[in-house]
Formats: C-alpha cells, structure tokens, sequence
C-alpha cells in the first residue's frame, strides 16, 4: 500500500486523505479500503475527531489536482471560489478592530485542536508560523506572504479590512486550495479574536505598522 502523509497545518493537526473520484483513487486504489486502514490507525482524543479524516468536495478537489499534477478545472476553482466568499460572516456590530495586544498573543499561540489540548482551550491562530509581520519577532515562516506594514501599505482603508477579515475568515475566497486555515468558517477563532487579530494588522499603534511598538514591552 502506498504510504499517506500527514500534514501540520497551522491550528492542530489536519490529516490529508488521498485523492480519489468515482470511490477510487485516481491510481485505482479503492477509496472505502483505504479509509478503513485510515481509521484503524488513528484514536480519537480530545478535540482531535476521526471527522478529520473526512475530506469537502473542496479538498477531495485540490487533493485530486495535487496528486495528479493536472490543473483544476476552471469551473470547479470558481465554484469553490464562490462558496468560500459566500460563507463569510462579517462583525454583527460592523467593528473589524478589537485589541492588537491580545491579537499578538494570538498570532504568537499555537495551542487549541490538537489531541493535548483540553476540550474548550483558548485557541491560537499561530500566525507566526506562516507570516512575518513585526520587527520585533525574528522568528517567523516564510509559507505566506510578509504583512509587515500591512494597515500601512493600504492606508487602513475600509475595503483593506473587509478583504483581510475575509481572507482569515475563509481564505478559499481567493485562492481554492489555500494551505491557510478557515479561521472562521471552521470556528478555529472567535470573532472577538478575528477583531483582535485585525487589529494587529490595522491599528496604526501595533507593531505590525509600528516599528517602534515592541509587543513584549507589556
């Protein structure tokens, strides 16, 4: 049997099923046989659920053009385009901005979803781990974009925000088989920690956009 790759993602552990279409994978393999070994070998614990074993018509889509090499079809990408932005859910108050303080904290914190955690922790966006985005933190990944200066740059405009909150809500929006968690389609963040994130990356007082804010001083 073929071997299967788990993958990390961001928040806990998230377990790439194979590609399959029509019950099968795309090499043959039969879909319902290999999940069943898939199963057997993994225990739930915790939040960890062998629900994560289940692939959306979204990641059966990209696992399939993953393995094959083959692009998408232009129909299906817009499809998941479109599901993706129709799903976001904007503030209920109409206030992107809570506190940057707590949205380093939560950049920083890459607890919550994985099996050592206890059911209701406080979860962390671990943005860190993809994005630079202060001076002050000099470690950091490089998988996505630097948002360094990002309120900055785009001069905290309004339409800035919506796109951002739109892009930590579900970011499939924009790109179908993005490696980025749907912070908040999948209920990873609140939303008073989507705001406190946002405000990370738009108070012009964060270190984010201030190079003289040091985010440890308090």
């Amino acid at each position: 049997m073929k071997q299967l790759k788990v993958l990390p993602i961001a928040v806990g552990l998230f377990f790439a099923a194979p590609a399959f279409a029509d019950n099968q994978w795309v090499d043959g393999t039969d879909e319902e046989a290999v999940m069943t070994v898939l199963r057997a070998s993994f225990t739930e614990r915790n939040d960890v659920k062998l629900d994560r074993l289940e692939q959306s018509e979204m990641q059966k889509a990209c696992s399939i053009a993953e393995r094959t090499g083959e692009p998408m079809p232009a129909e299906i990408v817009q499809k998941i385009a479109q599901e993706a932005r129709d799903s976001v859910v904007y503030p209920a108050d109409g206030e992107f901005l809570g506190d940057w303080r707590q949205g380093e904290k939560i950049a920083q914190s890459g607890r919550g979803l994985q099996w050592s955690d206890k059911p209701g922790a406080v979860r962390g966006g671990n943005c860190y781990a993809c994005h630079e985005l202060s001076k002050a933190e000099l470690s950091f990944g490089n998988i996505g974009v630097s948002l360094h200066h990002y309120g900055k740059d785009r001069n905290y405009s309004e339409d800035a925000m919506k796109y951002a909150w739109s892009q930590i809500y579900n970011p499939h929006g924009f790109n179908a088989c993005s490696v980025m968690p749907r912070f908040g389609d999948e209920g990873i963040l609140t939303e008073e920690q989507m705001k406190d994130v946002m405000a990370l990356l738009f108070d012009p007082g964060s270190p984010v956009n201030d190079d003289s804010v040091d985010p440890k001083a308090d």
